[in-house]
C-alpha cells in the first residue's frame, strides 16, 4: 500500500517489436531526450538525438505533426537495408512534421536502402538554397550494385538547392524499386526531383537506377540558378541513367524564371537523358521558362534515351518546345521512341526557333510520332508562331502519321533539310492554317499540301495521296489555352476529314493502343490527332 501522498511510480514495460519486427521511436517538441523514445509519453525531444539513433530494418521513426524540428536526419550504410522490412521516417498526429536543416540535406540515405519517407515537409534556408538536398539519395558502392526499395511518398520539399536526388556515383552502381509519390517539390534552386549516375558509355551502356516510378508529383517553381552558365538548371523533374521508368499523372510548371541566360542547356519541365524504357505519361508541363535561347519546354528525350514512350501528355504556355527530342551525339544511342496522343498549344512562346513538336540531332533514329495534336499561337513576343513541326539534321528512319497541326499563320512543317521519304516519312497528318498556309521543307517554301506532295514527295504511300488541309473544328485553334482544362478545346468537331487524312496504323503494323488521349476508345480506323473526333449532330 501506498503512503499518503504517494503515487506509485509507472510500471515498467519492456520495449515492444512492433509488426515489422522492429522498434517504433518518437520525436515531440514535448519530449525529452533523456527519455527512450520508445512511447509517445517518452518521446525524443530533438533530431540531433533522433540522428544519433542507429535504425535496424523494421524500424520506425515518427515525428509528432504539428512540430517543427531544427536539424538533419542520415540512414548510413550499416542501417536499413531490407527491402522486406524498411526503416520508416514519418509523421504522426495531426498534420505534416517539418524539418529544418541548418544548410544540410535534411534527410540523407548513403549506401543503403529499404528506406520510407513519408508525410513529411523539409523545408531549407539560405545555405541549403545554394548548397544541400531536401532528401539525397547516394551509392558509391562498387561491382554494379543495386539497393532495392526506396519509398518517398506524401512530402513537401522546398528551398533547397535540389529537392529530391538520387545518385550513383560509379557505374551500374544506384538504386532499384524507387517509388516517390502524392509530393510536392518546389521552391528549390536547381530542380525539383532528379537521378544521375556516372557519364553514358554507348559501347557498354549501364545505367545506374532500375525501376523508377515518379506518381502525382508536383514540380513547380524550381527557378535555376542565374549564375550556372556551365549547366543546365531550373528543371521540375530530370531522369537521368535509368532502365524502366515512369513517370505518371505528373505536373511540371512555372520552373526555369530564373535560370541562366549565359546557359548553353536550358531547363525543360519533365525530361530524360541517357536512359532506357522510360515512360511518361498522362502528365503535364506548362509555363517552364528559360533564361537564355535554348530549351524551356514542356517535355523531353534528350542525350543516348531509347525504347521509351511519351503518350497521353498535354503541354502549353512554354517557353520552348511542347516536345523535345534531341542527342548532340551521334552514336545511334537515340532510338526507337514514341511520341503519341499528346497535346501541345501555344509552345515555343519565347523561342521561335523551336516549336510544338521538335526532332533533331547527332543521330536520332527509329522514332515514330503518331496521333498528336499541336496547335501553335503568334504572340506580343513572337509575331509569327513557331512550327508546329520542325526537323532537323541528324533524323534517320522516322515515321510521323495521323497527327493533327494547326497554326494561325506560321509554318506548318518547317524542316531544314528536304528529307527523303525512306528517312523521314509524313503521312496521314491533318495541315490547317487560320491563315496563310506554308510548309518550309529543305530551301524550298510551298502554299499548298498539293504542291508540297508533288515536289517533296512526302504525304503519299502505295495507294496514293494521303493527309488532309481539312479544318479540324477545333475551340482551341482560335482561343487561348490558360490551364489544364483547356485540353477539352482541343477536341476534333469534324470527323470525315481527319478519318479519311489518317492511315490505319494497324495494318502498318503498329499497335496505337485502345484509347485517346481523353481515354476514349479509338474506333477501327482512327481519325487524325491525339483526341477522336465529337459526333457531328
Amino acid at each position: 500500500m501506498a503512503a499518503a501522498g504517494c503515487s506509485l511510480p509507472e510500471t515498467y514495460a519492456p520495449p515492444r517489436e512492433n509488426a515489422a519486427e522492429g522498434f517504433t521511436f518518437y520525436v515531440s517538441p514535448d519530449g525529452d531526450d533523456e527519455n527512450d523514445g520508445l512511447s509517445r509519453k517518452r518521446a525524443w525531444r530533438t533530431l540531433r538525438k533522433a540522428d544519433a539513433a542507429n535504425y535496424r530494418p523494421g524500424d520506425r521513426l515518427r515525428l509528432r505533426g504539428d512540430g517543427r524540428y531544427p536539424g538533419s536526419l542520415s540512414i548510413g550504410e550499416k542501417e536499413a537495408g531490407d527491402a522486406k522490412r524498411p526503416v520508416v521516417i514519418e509523421s504522426y498526429g495531426e498534420g505534416r512534421a517539418t524539418i529544418v536543416p541548418p544548410g544540410k540535406a535534411g534527410i540523407s540515405v548513403y549506401n543503403t536502402a529499404g528506406v520510407e519517407i513519408r508525410d513529411l515537409e523539409l523545408v531549407g534556408d539560405e545555405r541549403s538554397y545554394v548548397g544541400s538536398g531536401g532528401v539525397v539519395l547516394f551509392s558509391n558502392l562498387p561491382n554494379d550494385r543495386k539497393l532495392s526499395h526506396v519509398v518517398v511518398s506524401g512530402v513537401d520539399v522546398s528551398h533547397f538547392r535540389t529537392g529530391v536526388t538520387l545518385v550513383g556515383a560509379n557505374a551500374g552502381t544506384g538504386f532499384r524499386d524507387v517509388r516517390i509519390s502524392d509530393s510536392a517539390v518546389h521552391d528549390n534552386k536547381d530542380v525539383g526531383i532528379s537521378s544521375m549516375g556516372p557519364e553514358f558509355d554507348s559501347d557498354d551502356p549501364v545505367y545506374a537506377h532500375e525501376r523508377v516510378s515518379l506518381v502525382r508529383v508536383q514540380a513547380y517553381g524550381n527557378s535555376g540558378d542565374p549564375k550556372a552558365g556551365s549547366r543546365n538548371t531550373g528543371s521540375g523533374i530530370i531522369l537521368g541513367s535509368v532502365r524502366n521508368a515512369k513517370v505518371q499523372r505528373s505536373t511540371a510548371h512555372h520552373n526555369g524564371l530564373k535560370s541562366s541566360r549565359r546557359a548553353a542547356e536550358g531547363p525543360e519541365g519533365i525530361w530524360t537523358y541517357d536512359s532506357t524504357r522510360v515512360l511518361i505519361e498522362h502528365s503535364a508541363s506548362y509555363a517552364n521558362r528559360s533564361g537564355s535561347d535554348v530549351d524551356g519546354g514542356g517535355f523531353g528525350l534528350d542525350n543516348n534515351v531509347s525504347s521509351s514512350v511519351l503518350q497521353y501528355n498535354f503541354a502549353f504556355g512554354n517557353d520552348g518546345p511542347g516536345y523535345l527530342l534531341y542527342t548532340r551525339d551521334r552514336n545511334g544511342a537515340h532510338r526507337d521512341n514514341v511520341v503519341r496522343f499528346n497535346l501541345s498549344h501555344g509552345d515555343s512562346r519565347e523561342q521561335p526557333h523551336y516549336g510544338g513538336i521538335v526532332a533533331y540531332g547527332g543521330r536520332v533514329r527509329d522514332l515514330d510520332i503518331y496521333h498528336n495534336t499541336v496547335v501553335m499561337k503568334a504572340s506580343n513576343r513572337v509575331p509569327e508562331a513557331a512550327p508546329a513541326l520542325r526537323l532537323e539534321e541528324g533524323l534517320t528512319d522516322a515515321r510521323i502519321r495521323n497527327n493533327i497541326f494547326v497554326t494561325d499563320g506560321g509554318p506548318l512543317v518547317l524542316s531544314t533539310k528536304a528529307f527523303r521519304a525512306g528517312d523521314v516519312a509524313l503521312q496521314g497528318n491533318d495541315y490547317f492554317s487560320t491563315d496563310s498556309w506554308k510548309v518550309r521543307w529543305g530551301a524550298e517554301s510551298y502554299r499548298t499540301l498539293d504542291s508540297w506532295r508533288s515536289a517533296g514527295g512526302q504525304e503519299e504511300d502505295d495507294s496514293g495521296p494521303t493527309g488532309s488541309d481539312a479544318d479540324p473544328c477545333m475551340e482551341s485553334a482560335t482561343a487561348p489555352v490558360r490551364s489544364v482544362k483547356g485540353a477539352a478545346m482541343m477536341v476534333p468537331g469534324c470527323s470525315d476529314e481527319l478519318t479519311a487524312a489518317a492511315l490505319d496504323l494497324q495494318e502498318l503494323g503498329i499497335d496505337p493502343g485502345s484509347v485517346d488521349y481523353f481515354g476514349e476508345r479509338l474506333a477501327p480506323t482512327a481519325a487524325a490527332g491525339a483526341a477522336q473526333p465529337r459526333s457531328e449532330e
